[in-house]
């Protein structure tokens, strides 16, 4: 081959199943990892999971056009997101995320170089937890990629659950909300576009980075699993408004909120203010931001707040109050009138 010459490009067709599966397995290698037994190559890999450790589980689908686009999502920009979000699951219950099994689906004209890129993004998002791909499964898709990421993770104690408000508690959430919706916004309407508005360059990247690599809250989460005073929790996935509706409902409990304490995260204001949208409308039905959503007890939130901070950097901002009817969320304003909000998204449902 000349010097000038680009490598030739293997697609999966050529390659073929077994060649991929080796592939994979020599990219996420899981020789080491806490609890691994048996990894990739036998039918079921073998796990320890600690004495007195409860074993949690969850499972997400990715599909293409639904969850990701590929005109704007690379290949490590999906394997990122696909066990980003697992670990947000695992996170909310107050776990330690261990091991993953990953479905892939992807046309045979695919080339490696691609699925190789989308193991190094899994893998980069899982190195900070030394979460290792200990099995799963490959096809070809006729169609778009499809994505499945089982995560298993441990609990030393009691994870924490969704149903366990209580009337009186407040609720809060970590971080700041709204940016993954306002990065969305901007690659849909194209980023030339966005750039031209006037959005400032790193706002953008904060919004891109926020919705193409959301980052999970695992350290919040085990230091909120372990914190006296929290009651329930849960990530906020599909936004603020259906993610508390969740709550109240597997509770049997209702809440109120003020809309004016709602920390919505500066680059959602800065992409609002530039292209004329309401970031806050982000911030509460948008979604995918991946942060903490709790309720805890009122004289808890002084110790809470501090610690957690402390330990992690994170902030919790106090948002609401778990009250009123049961299954009813309730959003006011700054005058306590209460204000029709757009709830989040939700499949099967236009």
């Amino acid at each position: 081959m000349k010097a000038s010459e680009p490598p030739k490009r293997v697609s999966l067709g050529e390659l073929g199943e077994r060649g991929l599966i080796r592939r994979i397995r020599r990219s996420a290698a899981a020789a080491g990892a806490p609890g691994v037994e048996v990894g990739i190559g036998d039918d079921a890999a073998v796990l320890a999971v600690p004495p007195g450790h409860a074993l949690l589980a969850t499972t997400d689908l990715l599909i293409e056009d639904v969850h990701f686009r590929r005109a704007s999502a690379g290949p490590a920009d999906i394997g990122w997101k696909a066990l980003a979000v697992n670990l947000s699951d695992i996170a909310a219950m107050g776990g330690i995320p261990r091991w993953a099994l990953v479905a892939l689906a992807v046309p045979a004209e695919t080339d490696v170089e691609a699925v190789d890129g989308f193991y190094s993004g899994m893998a980069e998002a899982g190195a900070p937890y030394e979460v290792a791909v200990v099995g799963g499964d490959t096809s070809a898709s006729p169609g778009g990629w499809m994505v499945n990421v089982t995560l298993l993770g441990i609990h030393p104690g009691t994870p924490r659950l969704r149903s366990h408000a209580r009337t009186g508690d407040a609720v809060a959430i970590t971080g700041r909300l709204g940016a993954s919706a306002a990065g969305l916004h901007a690659l849909e309407i194209g980023l030339d576009r966005t750039r031209a508005a006037g959005v400032a360059p790193d706002e953008l990247d904060e919004a891109m980075r926020a919705h193409l690599r959301p980052r999970a809250r695992v350290a919040e989460g085990r230091w909120l699993g372990q914190a006296p005073g929290v009651h329930a929790m849960m990530d906020c996935s599909d936004g603020l408004a259906t993610d508390l509706g969740h709550i109240c409902r597997e509770s049997g409990v209702g809440a109120r909120v003020g809309l004016d304490r709602v920390p919505v995260a500066a680059a959602a204001w800065e992409v609002g203010r530039a292209l004329g949208r309401e970031p806050l409308d982000w911030a509460v039905g948008g979604g995918e931001d991946y942060e903490l959503l709790l309720t805890c007890e009122t004289d808890a939130v002084e110790r809470l707040t501090a610690g957690l901070l402390d330990a992690t950097g994170t902030p919790l901002t106090v948002i609401g109050r778990i009250e009123g009817a049961a299954g009813q969320t309730v959003f006011v304003d700054a005058a306590g009138a209460a204000v029709p909000v757009r709830n989040g998204f939700e499949h099967f449902r236009g």
